[in-house]
């Protein structure tokens, strides 16, 4: 028979539900704590209030023992940096568990240090926002690309190094509110500006990233074997990309401004001083902070490219599955409108049209011949009064395997009404159709199905009938089948009757 799709399910039958995928990489506390074992609960949250207070206990040590805008030579160029261990375990937090692990710890150990270091409550509130504001930079990055967080590839490596990069430039805007509230001049504020940055970005890389690349695997397995206690994801990642851009877009834009004001400001205060012996320190500071910002924009070039090349072979990804999916769809539309939908066999308006083209093809090269049968199911308003609709229907699709398990590639099946089918029979003589009609018959006749009142047995009679020159047209032929069927069933059911010359004088009449 002309192959036949099964059933075919709804275009989005196996599609995920949209904003209902669980996002790897951000644990939910609340699920954590509703549904977590308690090993699981006393494992991560103690682990967690542990860090909490060593990033406190740390943030602390780095102000008292003075480990901020530490000056460094690095290749004949002075610059700065500062020592900052909380930096490092909140984000190991924030890439392993989520935005509110890392933010959380972060925020205490920077209000209890900035209260430590005497700054005045309202602004110590609004600074210590300094490192959250960075990882949820980096956060975004990674909700946003998706790139793998186990830094064993050289493109999630890139990734990470310049998300790193990107997120302390964001970070050290607290860099400010610190020189301000300090009451630190113009030239002391490059020290500490480049040292939070420039100290951010290197312990990330140099510090996190190999704590990140032994970690991450056992904490993915854990998370994708426990995906209840993951949050779901619920932003359009094309959304998610943009604000990744613009914010990338506005720390270089800020970054490059103050690195240029900071520098300058050196020498424009020895110009104004007139103190011209120290213009030559001035202007090493100015040049040591250029060549900072050539090595760092070389930086932001490679991320740019990096994350355009991202962006475009994501976009070309999702584009390539949405234009799969729609074709998918159109295929599952194009059965469903020519496919019965409880057998999966052709429909009575398909059918109808291919009985039309068959009849047009015998018409046309009458010395090939073609024949058809006509199927009913004996009694099938008893079955379904005795055993249910719904076994009824299960006999229905009984019947229908039965006809495709003995028909021929080249036939094609359908349901013609509520128990009766149809099936064209190309290439087929009489008597070939007389010898198809009784296989299918014996193959209906052996089926059962079984149930609770006791086994179905059901049985079908069969009208055959070959073309005839004298069919007018398809329904002629079809009068003539459905003929030779009411011989069957008036003979006694469950038996094949070759349409003859009597089948065509009544047809006719």
């Amino acid at each position: 028979m002309t192959p036949l799709p099964t059933t075919p399910a709804s275009p989005t039958a196996h599609a995920p539900p949209r904003h209902e995928v669980a996002r790897i990489g951000t644990v939910s506390m609340r699920a954590l704590w509703r549904s977590g074992t308690p090993r699981e609960r006393g494992l991560i949250f103690g682990a967690w209030l542990t860090s909490i207070l060593a990033s406190v206990g740390f943030g602390l040590a780095t102000v008292a023992w003075g480990w901020s805008g530490i000056p460094l030579l690095f290749g004949g160029v002075k610059v700065f940096i500062t020592i900052y261990p909380p930096l490092v375990i909140c984000q190991l937090w924030t890439l392993c568990f989520g935005w509110w692990w890392g933010a959380l710890p972060a925020y205490l150990a920077t209000l209890v240090l900035a209260l430590y270091a005497g700054m005045p409550p309202h602004w110590a509130l609004l600074f210590a926002w300094a490192n959250p504001l960075g990882f949820a930079v980096l956060s975004l990055g990674y909700r946003a690309m998706g790139p793998s967080r186990g830094l064993r590839s050289l493109r999630s490596w890139l990734f990470y190094v310049q998300m790193c990069f990107v997120a302390g430039v964001f970070s050290s805007a607290g860099a400010l509110i610190w020189c301000y509230t300090n009451q630190i001049d113009t030239i002391g504020q490059l020290p500490i500006w480049q040292g939070w940055w420039l100290g951010a970005f290197l312990q990330g890389v140099l510090i996190a990233a190999p704590l990140m690349a032994l970690a991450w695997p056992a904490i993915e397995r854990w998370q994708q074997r426990r995906p209840a206690l993951c949050q779901r994801e619920s932003a359009d990642p094309r959304r998610l990309a943009l604000r990744l851009t613009l914010a990338v877009v506005a720390g270089v834009v800020g970054y490059g401004f103050l690195s240029l004001r900071m520098g300058a400001s050196r020498v424009d205060e020895t110009l104004r001083s007139g103190e011209l012996a120290l213009l030559p320190a001035a202007a090493q500071v100015m040049l040591s902070t250029t060549w900072v910002f050539f090595w760092v924009f070389a930086l932001i070039v490679v991320f740019v490219g990096l994350f355009g090349y991202k962006v475009f072979v994501r976009w070309m990804d999702e584009t390539d599955r949405l234009v799969a999916r729609l074709e998918h769809a159109n295929s599952e539309l194009a059965v469903l409108s020519r496919t019965d939908g409880l057998t999966g066999l052709y429909n009575r308006a398909t059918i109808d049209a291919l009985l039309q083209e068959a009849w047009q093809r015998a018409k046309r090269f009458g010395e090939q011949p073609c024949s058809l049968l006509i199927l009913d199911l004996a009694h099938f308003k008893q079955i379904n009064d005795r055993f249910g609709h719904t076994l009824g229907d299960a006999v229905i699709r009984s019947v229908a395997a039965a006809m495709r398990e003995s028909t021929r590639g080249a036939d094609s099946i359908g349901r013609f009404g509520g128990e009766e089918f149809i099936v064209i029979l190309p290439a087929t003589d009489a008597a070939g159709a007389e010898f198809l009609a009784e296989r299918i018959r014996l193959r209906i006749a052996q089926s059962e199905l079984r149930s609770a009142a006791g086994p179905i047995r059901f049985t079908v009679s069969i009208g055959a009938a070959d073309f005839r020159v004298q069919d007018e047209d398809a329904a002629a032929w079809l009068r003539r089948a459905d003929a030779a069927l009411y011989r069957a069933k008036a003979a006694g059911r469950n038996r094949t009757h070759l349409a003859g010359d009597d089948e065509s004088h009544k047809a006719a009449s």
